[in-house]
């Protein structure tokens, strides 16, 4: 109820669920989600991986490219041209946002901690990491409800279909495009949206 009411208001936070909802609570849920379609990019907050507010209106300004993560997938390597795009273009133009995600395959079974551990000694991740979180269903983090649907960001419709699908955020907090798994983060279009070209 603390998210439906947070989105009402134009903010959204990330709260830990335990508990499956209602049909009662899905169906208020969407219509406060669909409700909230002038929530900007800019008004979440949520926890990063060490369990710390990360405030996205420190984003403002920056392009962003958030990427939903897991460390036991075919995809994972990704997280290598991940980071070599973020150590060429981040810092005060451009960050990545790696969300961990366990929803497919369970292919992110590790806490936070362990999958801070594995990023940093596998692939030096140096990007931003978030907390582990859900991308769709019935328990969808708020900020991935705004990124895949068009009420909300005013864009377009958008499935994330498997791990490492990748969304682009411009600098005033517009959905700017959703690229799959299979798009390399070295792909022209990423590396061009990267650098601002």
């Amino acid at each position: 109820m603390k998210r439906i009411l947070s989105l009402l208001f134009g903010l959204a936070f990330l709260s830990a669920c335990n508990t499956s909802p209602s049909t009662s609570e899905n169906s208020n849920r969407r219509l406060a989600l669909n409700e909230a379609s002038t929530v900007n990019f800019h008004d979440f907050t949520v926890k990063d991986i060490n369990g710390d507010d990360f405030k996205f209106s420190s984003l403002k300004g920056k392009r962003v490219l958030i990427v939903n993560t897991a460390s036991k997938c075919g995809y994972t390597p990704q997280y290598e041209d991940l980071q070599s795009l973020y150590k060429e273009y981040g810092g005060d133009k451009f960050v990545i946002l790696g969300f961990p995600c366990n929803q497919f395959m369970g292919q992110e079974p590790g806490s936070n901690e362990e999958i801070a551990e594995f990023c940093k000694k596998n692939y030096g991740v140096s990007f931003p990491m978030m907390d582990k979180i859900d991308v769709k269903g019935d328990d969808q983090h708020p900020v991935y409800a705004w990124l895949t649907d068009k009420a909300l960001n005013g864009v377009d419709d958008a499935s994330v279909s498997w791990n490492f699908n990748k969304f682009l955020v411009d600098e005033k907090g517009n959905w700017v495009a959703h690229h799959s798994s299979r798009t390399n983060p070295m792909d022209e279009e990423i590396v061009n949206f990267a650098s601002g070209k």
